[in-house]
C-alpha cells in the first residue's frame, strides 16, 4: 500500500554560477530578516526610533551565529575532534549545526552591546524581538529538511519525511516522524502567543522575551525527546531536555518576580525619539497594525494629541492658535481695547 510522506530535498545546494546557493543557508537568512522587520515594527510601536533594531541586529546576528556554533561544537565535539574528525568542519557552518542555547546567549551579548552604544535600555528591546525570533527559529529549521537531518523515529504517519540512505540512521531509505517541522509550527505557535499576550496584559520589563523562552522550551523539551540523532545524555534524558527544563523554569520564575517588583511597562523605551520630528515612513507601521500600534497599545503620547485635537476643535484662536481671551470678541464688536491692553499686564 502507498503511504504519503513528505519528500526531501535531493540536493539542498544551487550552484548560481560560480556561488552555490545552500538551503540551510537561505532559511537562516531568511528567519534574520523576518526578526528583524517584525521586531522593527514592534519598536517603532512602542515609540523607539525607525533603523534602531537593525542597528543593533548588526551586533546581535554575528554574536548569535558564533555563540550557536560554539555550542553545537563544545556539545558535540566528536565528528570534528574526535577519531577521524577534522577540525576545519568545525568552520563549515553551512553544513548546519546551531545551538539555539549557544546562539540567544552570544546574541544577547551583542544586543547588550549594542544598546549601550545607542543608550537604551535592553529589556523592552528583547520584548520587541522575542516573537520575531521564534518566528526565525521557525523558518531556520526548513534547514534541516534541506539538510536531511534532526528527525525523529520511523514511522509511516502521512505526514513523515522520506530520508535518502546517505543520511538516515538505519543505512536505508526509510520514512521519520519529522522533528524539524513539529518544532516550527511550535515556534510559529510561540510567536503568536508572545503577540496575543503582549497585546492583552502590556508585557514590559524583558517579560515578553521570557514568556517567548518559556513558550520555546516547554516545546523543545518534548521535541527533543523525539528525536533519534545522538547525543550526550544524562540520567537517560539528552542533554537538550534538561537544558530546556532548567531554562524553561527560569524563565518562568522571572516572569513572576519581575511582575511583582516592576509591574506594568516602559513608558519610554528609547531616550529622545519622541522629540523627534516624524521621518517618512515612520507612521507606517502603526496605521499597517491598527491605531494603537503594533502591540495593540497607545502611547502616552497619542493620548495627549488625541486629547489635544479634541480641546482644540472648540473655540476661536488668535492669530498664533491660542484660545482668545474672554471678552476679545465683543471688544472687536464695540471697537474697544481688552482692558490689559488699556491699562497695561498684571502680574
Amino acid at each position: 500500500m502507498e503511504i504519503a510522506s513528505i519528500p526531501s530535498p535531493s540536493d539542498g545546494v544551487w550552484d548560481l554560477g560560480p556561488f552555490p546557493l545552500r538551503g540551510y543557508a537561505l532559511c537562516i537568512l531568511l528567519g534574520i530578516f523576518v526578526a528583524i522587520w517584525l521586531g522593527g515594527r514592534r519598536w517603532i510601536a512602542r515609540g523607539g526610533r525607525v533603523g534602531t533594531v537593525a542597528d543593533i541586529a548588526i551586533w546581535a546576528v554575528p554574536f548569535g551565529l558564533v555563540g550557536g556554533r560554539l555550542y553545537h561544537v563544545v556539545t558535540t565535539p566528536e565528528p570534528y575532534f574526535g577519531e577521524g574528525g577534522d577540525w576545519v568542519k568545525a568552520f563549515e557552518i553551512w553544513e548546519g549545526g546551531l545551538g539555539i542555547w549557544g546562539a540567544v546567549a552570544m546574541g544577547a551579548l551583542g544586543v547588550w552591546i549594542g544598546c549601550r552604544r545607542r543608550g537604551i535600555p535592553m529589556p523592552p528591546y528583547a520584548d520587541a524581538v522575542a516573537p520575531g525570533i521564534a518566528l526565525a527559529q521557525a523558518l531556520g529549521r526548513w534547514g534541516n529538511w534541506f539538510n536531511q537531518e534532526l528527525y525523529g523515529e520511523q514511522t509511516d504517519v502521512p505526514w513523515a519525511v522520506e530520508i535518502d540512505a546517505e543520511h538516515s540512521v538505519t543505512g536505508a531509505a526509510d520514512t521519520f516522524h519529522p522533528t524539524f517541522l513539529y518544532e516550527s509550527l511550535w515556534c510559529i505557535g510561540v510567536a503568536l502567543l508572545v503577540i496575543w499576550a503582549d497585546r492583552r496584559f502590556r508585557l514590559g520589563h524583558g517579560r515578553a522575551f521570557a514568556l517567548y523562552v518559556a513558550g520555546y522550551t516547554a516545546g523543545r523539551g518534548w521535541i527533543e525527546y523525539m528525536r533519534v540523532d545522538e547525543a550526550h545524555e544524562v540520567l537517560g534524558l539528552r542533554l537538550n531536555v534538561w537544558t530546556s527544563i532548567l531554562v524553561f523554569a527560569a524563565a518562568v520564575a522571572y516572569i513572576v518576580v519581575s511582575a511583582k517588583k516592576r509591574p506594568g511597562r516602559e513608558e519610554v523605551v528609547e531616550p529622545g525619539a519622541a522629540d523627534d520630528g516624524p521621518a517618512d515612513g515612520d507612521d507606517a507601521p502603526a496605521k499597517a497594525a491598527g491605531e494603537d500600534g503594533a502591540d495593540g497599545t497607545g502611547t502616552a503620547a497619542d493620548g495627549e494629541a488625541r486629547e489635544s485635537d479634541e480641546t482644540g476643535e472648540s473655540g476661536e484662536t488668535d492669530g498664533a492658535g491660542a484660545p482668545e481671551p474672554a471678552g476679545a470678541a465683543e471688544a472687536k464688536a464695540t471697537g474697544d481695547a481688552p482692558a490689559s491692553d488699556r491699562g497695561g499686564r498684571h502680574t
